[in-house]
């Protein structure tokens, strides 16, 4: 079966706690603190692995969280970070974060390395917290949650050259007799269900990647048929082989189904039509197929070159891989369409100060409600066993501007305050 699009859900691991711990040696009279530090949680990196060629494997598992650091240990002794967590993709495979839509990697290359959530750092202990004026603090950190999301994984295949057309028009059997791929071949329309890919060489000793992609009918883009699925792989190839059944053995004007699949590959996204075409005009074996073909040329206004082939013959296949092999060398690579072509010497900088470090926001039953990423992050990361803890939340609370907002939405002392699963009473 192949799978080319599936959502997953993503967690880097949570950072080690850190310790409050005293040297309790028996010549030590004035130990200090000796609380270590927590360990790094482990990363999600997705790596490109050469051998894959579907995203099958994500149909059965679905959610990746990375271990968590180790946590801190008495003597000073920092936990372990933990080992980051590598998950294979095939190359092609296009990750974009299913809330933002913004694209987080594009891998293509074999072994191409992406961090797509990032493990919290590790807590620290009370060894971090000593002052002159509190030298052995009963304080010290949780680990930081790690990064969560949702993402899109999208396939789309690395093959230099994409063979379109409707259904039967001998896609298959092209690809079939030009390289060694075997695809299913029968005279039924959409035999083809998941793209092949083949490796085509030349005569000269050049090769390319083949795709046959399924086949496209009328409404593709807008999700008719199987080809709405499959457009998408068309977006990376460099020169698209349009495939047409010269012989009009189903009945269908060879000209009217050229310009319908071009009219969906605009459709779909004005810049495939950038893309270079060779036409091929299959089934010349057959009755017919000359008077269409002459037509066909008269009728056409593009100025792309036509091949007049027979798959099951044989006949005019070695002109058309050369033509097709001298069309890549000279076409560049086209960037995605979320791919900008940026200048060299420009510089994108990003700044996400606007974000917003908390919400207030009223329950019906007339509690306030704290949210917002940077207050949940540290309400994780506080130690609530410890009374030095909790009043350093209250005063990290304070500094943020919490207490201040509060009042400001009309809140009195005794009235409750919640922070995620949790319910606190205002004190002023």
């Amino acid at each position: 079966m192949f799978v080319d699009q599936v959502k997953i859900y993503v967690k880097g691991g949570d950072g080690g706690n850190g310790m409050v711990a005293f040297r309790r040696e028996k010549y030590v009279p004035k130990g200090g603190p000796a609380g270590g530090d927590g360990g790094k949680g482990a990363d999600v990196i997705f790596e490109v692995e050469e051998g894959l060629r579907t995203l099958m494997d994500f149909r059965y598992k679905r959610h990746f969280k990375a271990p968590r650091g180790e946590h801190g240990m008495s003597k000073n002794q920092h936990g372990r970070n933990a080992k980051d967590m590598i998950v294979k993709v095939p190359p092609g495979t296009v990750v974009t974060d299913a809330e933002t839509k913004e694209v987080i990697a594009d891998l293509t290359e074999h072994g191409q390395r992406a961090v797509i959530a990032r493990g919290g750092r590790g807590g620290r202990g009370n060894t971090r917290f000593a002052t002159p004026a509190n030298p052995a603090p009963e304080l010290s950190e949780h680990g930081e949650p790690g990064i969560e999301k949702e993402v899109v994984l999208e396939l789309k295949l690395l093959a230099d050259v994409g063979l379109v057309g409707f259904p039967s028009v001998g896609k298959s059997t092209l690809l079939s007799v030009v390289s060694a791929a075997k695809p299913k071949i029968a005279d039924y329309h959409f035999t083809t269900i998941a793209p092949n890919l083949g490796m085509v060489e030349t005569e000269d000793g050049r090769s390319y990647v083949m795709a046959d992609l399924p086949g496209l009918i009328e409404g593709a883009h807008s999700g008719v048929g199987l080809g709405h699925q499959f457009l998408r792989h068309i977006e990376r190839t460099r020169v698209i082989v349009h495939v047409i059944d010269m012989a009009a053995t189903e009945g269908r004007d060879p000209y009217e189904d050229y310009k319908t699949i071009n009219n969906e590959l605009k459709e779909y996204n004005l810049r495939l039509t950038e893309r270079p075409q060779i036409i091929v005009a299959n089934k010349m074996d057959m009755p017919d197929a000359e008077e269409n073909l002459a037509l066909f040329k008269e009728q056409l206004e593009e100025d792309y070159p036509v091949f007049p082939i027979s798959a099951v013959t044989r006949q005019g296949l070695r002109d058309l891989l050369f033509a097709v092999a001298d069309k890549i060398e000279e076409t560049p690579e086209f960037p995605l369409a979320h791919e900008e072509e940026t200048d060299v010497n420009r510089v994108l900088y990003k700044h996400e100060a606007d974000q917003k470090e908390f919400v207030i926001t009223r329950d019906p039953d007339g509690s306030f409600v704290v949210s917002g990423d940077a207050v949940e992050r540290l309400f994780k990361m506080t130690d609530f066993s410890r009374d030095e803890s909790v009043r350093r939340f209250a005063r990290q609370l304070r500094g943020m501007g919490v207490d201040d907002a509060l009042r400001e939405r009309g809140i009195q002392s005794g009235d409750t305050v919640k922070l995620l699963d949790y319910e606190f009473e205002f004190l002023d």
